[in-house]
């Protein structure tokens, strides 16, 4: 017996070796299963960002080692990061791809695909604006501990503090990236500095017990069972002092830097005037749009797009009685009458809410004749937080946790409810919810049987490719039958198509900002403040803008290509799995898929 127990011991030791040594091997050498190798590029990623994992939430709890840290912002981390997508490219580029069965060759494409873009980019790194009015750190930081740290217990509001201890720490290091980039002649558009500027100095100069970082660490506080009183109001105060100690300091800093910064930007411009800008600018079309396209081709075709859409918005114009005036102009008409306005007040605000998730409702038990794939996690409509307001664009979703904590939200910007006239709404309810951006997000983080980074990869072409795609799919369905809702829905495709225009035109043909307002002005009907905030996030976000109507023209030329192929044979919903059941993609990768599924189809 004490020899089998010598033998059983010296096995368990022996495969504990193995164990250990494949662990080792994983982790610091090529994998010998590309399987492993995607699991350890995500690892990695993952573990890499505290704030990535608080926002997912896919660990259990009792792996929280996160927390309470944010973020390395520094130039340092900035660098590992580029070297590690190009030891990772090459590291996936020694495998055999030939060796893979079909599943897993789309694996290998979609991993190959996105680190070649960002290698690529490596030389443009440093071309952006950390802090910019759209979704700058200034902003999405205190976003982020607002909507993304949960509060479950008292360690979390522990964590939570720590995290606030940690802001300095993180915002000097994107200091010391902007001013990096000002030595390297990457300068903001004049517009940026001014607004970031003064939403800063709001955020700096609020009441401590007014700043969001408190407020919302005061409501998640309330709703924590079996805190006392008195331990409420210590976490508060606590709260309350590394606000005024922590945080404002640091955004001194930040608005110290910006008022040195303001003499020396004057002009709003597009990339072009960058060092290295015009190439840049190519490189952001083919990365956004996920295909060859130029930016002249890119530009021409928005302009075509243009003219069609406005055709059919014309015709229904006309319908309206109103046959004067640009597109645009006649819109707006419907767009201010008092049939298509809310009470610009809170309870206006709160109808907007209401009819949103109505119309997300309605749309969810509707969608049997167009889907099988149907995802578990629930989507309701919030408000975008108020300091966020004046900057924020109309409306965006935020994905669910993957541990059921959270649901899909679908924000929508209340700063002005002239913003947000009824004829519109379906069509962004559609767009954001149901079945655009939470039913393809929700579906691709559900996904099983596929590496943990296919639940997550981003593609902009093909995620709001199909979102846009799904507004005219609900068109198609019936949901927006009434004349005035089929031109919210036009309106929203001309949106997507002015962009191409505009912008092309300010970062390669050098359009002004002005150019670019007047021409959305006189296309779309948006408001102007809309417009104008629209004008200002392309400048900041240089080719992300073109990703929708690229995406959505390849997934319906996709869908009218297996229709003149199959014929009969077409099934709507089997087009749907194609699309939706692999997860986000590029373009070329779609194309290929659908081709597949087309020949198969044949074939059987």
């Amino acid at each position: 017996m004490k020899k089998l127990l010598r033998w059983g011991v010296r096995g368990l030791l022996g495969l504990l070796l193995v164990a250990g040594g494949l662990l080792a091997h994983t982790l610091w050498f090529k994998p010998l299963k590309i399987e492993w190798f995607y699991e350890r590029v995500f690892a990695e990623y993952a573990f890499n960002s505290p704030e990535l994992l608080s926002s997912l939430r896919m660990l259990p709890g009792w792996l929280d080692w996160y927390s309470d840290e944010l973020d390395d912002a520094s130039l340092a981390a900035d660098e590992s990061l580029r070297a590690k997508a190009r030891e990772d490219l090459a590291t996936l580029r020694s495998y055999d791809r030939n060796a893979l069965d079909a599943e897993g060759q789309h694996s290998y494409d979609l991993l190959e695909t996105f680190l070649a873009v960002q290698v690529e980019g490596d030389r443009f790194a440093y071309h952006n604006y950390p802090l910019n009015q759209l979704f700058g750190q200034q902003n999405g930081l205190p976003t982020f501990l607002a909507t993304q740290h949960s509060v479950s217990s008292t360690g979390d509001a522990e964590r939570y503090l720590a995290r606030l201890q940690a802001v300095p720490r993180k915002l000097d290091q994107v200091l010391e990236g902007v001013r990096h980039r000002e030595s390297l002649g990457i300068l903001p558009p004049r517009f940026v500095v001014e607004k970031v500027l003064t939403e800063m100095r709001a955020f700096r100069d609020a009441a401590p017990e007014q700043n969001i970082l408190y407020t919302s660490f005061d409501d998640k506080l309330g709703k924590l069972d079996g805190l006392s009183p008195e331990a409420r109001a210590d976490l508060l105060a606590r709260a309350r002092g590394l606000i005024v100690e922590a945080v404002q300091p640091v955004y001194g800093r930040l608005i110290d830097y910006y008022e040195s910064l303001l003499p020396k930007v004057q002009n709003n411009h597009g990339v072009w005037a960058l060092p290295d800008g015009e190439a840049f600018y190519a490189w952001a079309v083919r990365s956004q749009t996920t295909t060859d396209m130029t930016p002249d081709a890119v530009h021409a075709l928005g302009l075509r797009e243009v003219e069609r859409i406005g055709a059919e918005m014309d015709s229904i114009l006309r319908g309206e009685g109103l046959l004067e005036g640009s597109i645009g102009e006649r819109v707006q008409q419907i767009a201010q009458r008092a049939d298509q306005l809310y009470p610009d007040t809170d309870e206006g605000r709160q109808q907007i809410i209401d009819d949103f998730q109505r119309i997300i409702d309605e749309m969810d038990q509707g969608t049997g004749s167009a889907f099988n794939l149907r995802p578990a996690a629930g989507v309701k409509v919030e408000r975008v937080p108020a300091f966020r307001e004046k900057t924020a664009p109309g409306a965006y979703y935020n994905a669910p946790a993957f541990d059921g904590s959270r649901p899909g939200i679908f924000y929508i910007n209340l700063r002005n409810t002239a913003e947000v006239a009824r004829f519109g709404m379906r069509t962004l309810a559609y767009h954001e919810a149901i079945p655009g951006h939470h039913f393809q997000i929700a579906i691709q983080q559900e996904l099983r049987d596929v590496p943990t980074f296919r639940k997550l990869l981003p593609f902009t072409a093909y995620a709001e490719g199909w979102a846009l795609y799904t507004e005219r799919l609900a068109w198609e369905m019936g949901f927006q039958n009434q004349a005035l809702d089929n031109l919210g829905r036009l309106q929203a495709e001309m949106f997507r198509a002015v962009r191409l225009v505009v912008d092309t035109g300010m970062h390669h043909k050098r359009w002004t900002r002005e150019q670019a307002i007047d021409y959305m002005l006189q296309n779309t009907g948006m408001p102007e403040t809309d417009v104008v905030a629209e004008i200002e996030r392309y400048l900041v976000m240089p080719g992300q803008a073109l990703a929708y109507k690229v995406g959505m023209n390849a997934i319906l030329e996709a869908r009218e290509r297996a229709r003149a192929a199959l014929g009969d044979q077409f099934d709507l919903k089997a087009f749907h799995d194609v699309v939706l059941q692999s997860g986000s993609m590029p373009i070329t990768l779609l194309n290929r898929r659908v081709d597949a599924w087309i020949a198969e189809r044949q074939g059987g």
